[in-house]
């Protein structure tokens, strides 16, 4: 007798149905990160530390709750910049998110819980889509080279007022521009 024909099973994605969609809000001494799924339900949050154990802590913590791929970040220029560059580091997409608007913040509160869970949905939705700036480009090549002119520009005029003990009197050109 034959047998009848099995139907294929169908191909699921697991890759798509287990990723979720890491949130942060940026302080200077702490970090609050919100996970969500690909369907925008909130899975945790959890405030970490900023040090580097705290950017470990944070990242475990978040691939514990399925495939990261994709972070939204508030402040990557300043309090969020090494978180970024740690997440960029260990492969995850840091997209910059605008911190909410007034009337968001009325309508839903303000808690930095929220902020970092409307972080990531703002990932999720496509409204966030500016990649964080990586720190290693041009651009930061040339505020290197600014930072050092300026610096060097300064050094001579701070290595003259360090070698001159305090009791000592000034030069006879400042003595005629201070009197006039």
């Amino acid at each position: 007798m034959p047998s009848m024909p099995q139907p294929a099973q169908p191909d699921h994605n697991t890759s798509a149905t287990d990723e979720v969609i890491l949130g942060v809000d940026t302080h200077k001494d702490i970090h609050v990160a919100a996970v969500i799924t690909a369907v925008g339900a909130v899975t945790a949050s959890r405030s970490f530390p900023t040090t580097m154990a705290g950017y470990q802590q944070l990242l475990a913590w978040a691939r514990s709750f399925g495939t990261l791929r994709r972070a939204g970040v508030e402040c990557t220029g300043s309090y969020g910049a090494a978180l970024t560059r740690h997440l960029q580091a260990a492969g995850i997409t840091v997209i910059e998110v605008n911190q909410p608007d007034k009337a968001t913040h009325r309508r839903r509160g303000k808690t930095d819980t929220i902020d970092a869970q409307a972080a990531a949905r703002a990932v999720l939705s496509g409204r966030a889509t500016a990649t964080a700036k990586t720190g290693d480009g041009p651009v930061e090549m040339l505020r290197m080279f600014k930072l050092a002119k300026s610096s060097a520009s300064k050094s001579p005029t701070q290595a003259i007022n360090h070698s001159r003990p305090s009791w000592w009197p000034p030069t006879r050109r400042c003595v005629r521009r201070c009197r006039a």
